[in-house]
């Protein structure tokens, strides 16, 4: 701990050299209380505004929307060359990076850093030349309800600030699992957000939960599996030379931690599973570079946003150094994604599986104990922060592709589906609407089987498994149904969406819950009759009946199960077509046939 508390100085002197104007007068709400609390949103937005008045050619404020409770949403642009808008920073090629904090507001130091960062470019001077060559896109808090619902025991596992806000915003959503779904007020305002801007990188700053270790923050970007190759690449560079810079500045970070046994760490780190849900999940659906920061929960506040600060202008000052490799990776990863649909046989992962070989890692933790609990009848695992420990453990990190489809050149939404149209306009998926009656004969999906998460997950009982099969659909789409080519840099969002077999697609989300439900049934002494004639018409239906009365007990002592085997078998029911996915696949040449 001695070199972060030798640190500490530098925090609350921050700006004071080759200032213009007294430090003081700029010092931070955090900083003024010696990292004891974080300031209020109206605070933080008062502190905001101060440097935007101050400051008019190096930072601007916007609304981009507005909260359940009607609070405004702010987003700070802070340019060194006066340029403001997505579109001037297109025209100059200047890289776009967002930064956002406070999705989970009990894990502030985003903030507070941000304030504190966006001062010393733009009043201090201290990094005159930080964004010359890029455009900050900063987001101080994106959960604005969350922030306010503050309270010193929201966040049991962490070391300070005093009071901090709730992990969930009003509506007790988790902002940080809705990337896909969009459920909530503010991910919808987020997203048109993105679109608008089109961020080269995204930031996503975080507090952990879980073990004690001597890092001061962590960090984490999506597998490479996950992203196209340049994005990697970038993403690879961009770590390797700024990670060594960060620790050389008194820190020491490590990539994201996830222990496959909490009570035990020496049995290794495994990945955490992040997906679409999450935000460097979603980055990557989107051909973008993400970083997750994750400072370390007990260490103490000033030390975590001192982590956070230094980390964002390392990572600030190499784009800005280097602004061309970082526009070159995103134009090439999304030209690849537009290519893609002329590529045969092109794969596109759903889903990984973590690789069965794992290799070693270098784990710096403290020496701890553990001992059986009489209250929790489980292990108790105690550390000892005095004694530093390093070792040597498993790492199952890596993921490797598990189900993977050949995208179709489009798909097809049938214009009643309006949930998942709505959807696609959140995403700002591009599509074209039929005008007119359309008959078309396409591949879609049949599924069977489904079965349903027992507790609700964000609102939802998430559809767990189900069966699924091919089959070829003819249908006539009525007037305003959407089609959706794959030829379009967010493809990979459309798939994720539209597929069933996504994790995060709208039928596993609960969306199209509707179509395994029969909307007509047989009374009991109708389906008696039809039981009978179907057995005398088809002596293998009565094989297959009897086999299922020997083989499975609960069946054959539910009546009404015995007589829907009838039912379901029965043209009465197939006309009502349950478990049909109503989405459809065109492949190229069906796509150009339509009118």
């Amino acid at each position: 701990m001695t070199k972060w508390l030798l640190a500490l100085p530098w925090l609350f002197l921050a700006g004071a050299a080759g200032a213009a104007t007294p430090a003081t007068d700029w010092t931070t709400p955090a900083e003024a209380a010696k990292f004891r609390s974080t300031p209020s949103y109206a605070d933080t937005l008062a502190y905001l505004q101060r440097l935007a008045v101050a400051a008019p050619d190096k930072i601007h404020l916007e609304t981009f929307g507005i909260t359940p409770e009607g609070r405004p949403m702010t987003v700070v642009i802070a340019s060194g060359s006066g340029v403001f808008t997505p579109q001037a920073a297109r025209a100059a090629r200047l890289p776009v990076v967002l930064v956002q904090a406070g999705i989970h507001p009990g894990e502030i130091e985003g903030k507070d850093a941000g304030l504190m960062l966006l001062r010393d470019v733009a009043i201090t001077r201290k990094y005159p030349h930080l964004l010359d060559h890029a455009v900050l896109v900063f987001i101080p808090v994106f959960n604005v309800d969350g922030h306010e619902h503050a309270s010193p025991y929201n966040r049991i596992n962490q070391n300070g600030p005093a009071s901090m806000g709730y992990r969930g915003q009003s509506q007790y959503l988790n902002l940080n699992r809705d990337y896909v779904k969009a459920d909530a007020p503010e991910m919808r305002a987020w997203l048109k957000l993105w679109q608008r801007w089109l961020p080269d990188f995204l930031v996503d700053v975080h507090t952990t939960d879980g073990a004690d270790y001597q890092y001061d923050l962590t960090w984490y970007t999506e597998d490479p599996h996950k992203l196209d190759p340049a994005v990697t690449a970038w993403q690879k560079h961009l770590t390797d030379a700024v990670m060594p810079r960060f620790d050389a500045r008194g820190h020491l970070a490590s990539p994201y931690l996830e222990f496959k046994d909490a009570a035990d760490p020496t049995k290794g780190i495994t990945n955490f599973g992040s997906g679409p849900r999450f935000s460097t999940g979603y980055a990557a659906l989107q051909n973008r570079p993400a970083l997750l920061i994750e400072t370390h929960m007990l260490k103490p506040y000033a030390v975590r946003v001192k982590a956070a600060y230094d980390l964002i202008e390392l990572m600030l000052a190499h784009i800005d150094q280097h602004p061309a490799a970082l526009l070159a990776a995103t134009a090439k990863a999304d030209a690849d994604t537009i290519a893609r649909v002329t590529t045969p046989g092109a794969q596109v992962p759903l889903t990984f599986k973590l690789d069965p070989a794992p290799t070693t890692v270098t784990l710096k933790g403290y020496a701890y104990t553990l001992s059986h609990s009489n209250i929790s009848n489980a292990p108790w695992i105690r550390y000892d922060p005095t004694t530093p420990k390093t070792y040597t453990i498993p790492d199952w990190n890596r993921l490797l592709p598990d189900v993977s489809i050949v995208p179709p050149a489009a798909y097809v939404v049938p214009a009643q589906w309006t949930a998942v149209i709505d959807r696609l306009d959140a995403h700002g998926i591009a599509y074209r609407r039929t005008t007119k009656p359309v008959t078309l004969t396409a591949q879609g999906h049949q599924l069977d089987d489904p079965q349903w998460a027992r507790r609700p997950f964000e609102g939802h009982l998430m559809l767990r498994d189900l069966t699924m099969a091919p089959v070829t659909r003819t249908v006539t789409l009525a007037p305003g149904s959407v089609i959706v080519p794959l030829d379009q840099r967010a493809a990979n969002v459309a798939i994720e969406l539209l597929e069933p077999q996504a994790p995060d697609s709208l039928l596993h989300w609960g969306y199209l819950d509707a179509i395994f439900e029969p909307k007509e049934y047989g009374e009991p002494r109708v389906l008696e009759q039809l039981a009978r004639d179907m057995l005398a018409k088809n002596p293998a239906l009565r094989g297959e009946f009897e086999h299922r009365l020997q083989t499975d007990p609960a069946f054959a002592a539910n009546p009404r199960a015995r007589l829907d085997f009838f039912f379901q078998r029965s043209p009465w029911y197939a006309v009502q077509e349950v478990g049909a996915y109503p989405v459809l696949r065109l492949d190229a040449t069906r796509l150009r046939a339509l009118p």
